[in-house]
């Protein structure tokens, strides 16, 4: 077996085993091919970047990489890694691993990340093994928006490539699709929540998926959270939401209170990359 990129390898061949890796998983993955197209073209993976283990030219095991610049550095985001069922206990992830950081050190990427679920022991022994440490938490909701009928709000869409993103509160906190470098590549509107004609609040949101990547108070008045999930639930009253750092107590107390889930929990990993040795290319 041997570990190469997947500069070369077909988007079908990589989703079938990307699905194939995943059935089972803690949480049901889509399965739409347009899904994954449109994710990682928002994410900003490079197959050139993403690596995957072959048996005789069949692809058994991969780590899909998104590759951008953010916050000054230049990074590799793991979107997704995975083992066919088969293959499994032949430690493909840590082959793999070894091969692609030593090709991104070549390539002048300074930091490698990742995101694992908190129950999923055996990959978080694997990461801390390879080197990577738990820099961040956060949880995941899922659920219909229950608020009160006497809660009102006024919501005006506004030009997503014209936002003042130095003017919304805590960007240093959000994950990698959920950062603006990646929104703006993705299917999102943005949208101001008024209060007394004025700004008091913001989301953005993906109304055929109903997916919330960002949204929070632009004011300190408490009850600007009704009246901003009461704008969201005009948009889609079903949501999903990734990803919210568990630091943001009062975010997270409101979202259960109008009805929302905590469906799963999740680490962020990180790897500081420094130059290494040339070696050769790694073979099971």
């Amino acid at each position: 077996m041997i570990v190469k990129n997947l500069s070369s390898t077909s988007f079908d061949e990589l989703l079938n085993c990307f699905l194939l890796a995943f059935k089972g998983y803690f949480v049901p993955v889509p399965t739409e091919k347009s899904y994954y197209e449109n994710r990682w073209k928002a994410a900003k993976v490079d197959f050139n970047c993403s690596y995957g283990m072959f048996d005789n030219e069949k692809l058994v095991g991969f780590i899909i990489h998104a590759i951008d610049k953010r916050n000054g550095t230049l990074m590799a985001f793991n979107t997704g890694t995975g083992v066919v069922p088969e293959y499994r206990g032949r430690r493909i992830v840590k082959a793999i691993y070894e091969h692609a950081l030593w090709d991104l050190r070549k390539r002048g990427v300074e930091k490698s990340t990742l995101e694992v679920i908190t129950k999923n022991d055996v990959a978080i022994r694997l990461y801390k093994g390879i080197g990577f440490v738990t820099c961040k938490k956060y949880k995941c909701f899922r659920g219909k928006i229950k608020i009160g009928p006497l809660v009102q709000a006024e919501v005006r869409e506004r030009d997503i490539q014209h936002v003042d993103w130095t003017s919304l509160p805590n960007q240093q906190l959000y994950s990698w699709d959920n950062q603006k470098e990646s929104i703006l590549k993705g299917n999102y509107t943005f949208f101001h929540v008024l209060h007394n004609n004025e700004p008091e609040s913001f989301f953005i949101i993906d109304p055929d998926q109903g997916y919330l990547p960002q949204f929070d108070l632009l004011t300190t008045d408490k009850n600007g959270w009704k009246r901003l999930f009461c704008g969201i639930k005009q948009v889609a009253e079903s949501i999903k939401i990734n990803n919210v750092d568990e630091r943001l107590k009062e975010k997270l107390d409101n979202l259960r209170l109008v009805g929302l889930n905590n469906v799963i929990d999740q680490f962020e990993m990180e790897l500081a990359l420094t130059t290494g040795n040339d070696k050769t290319l790694y073979q099971l």
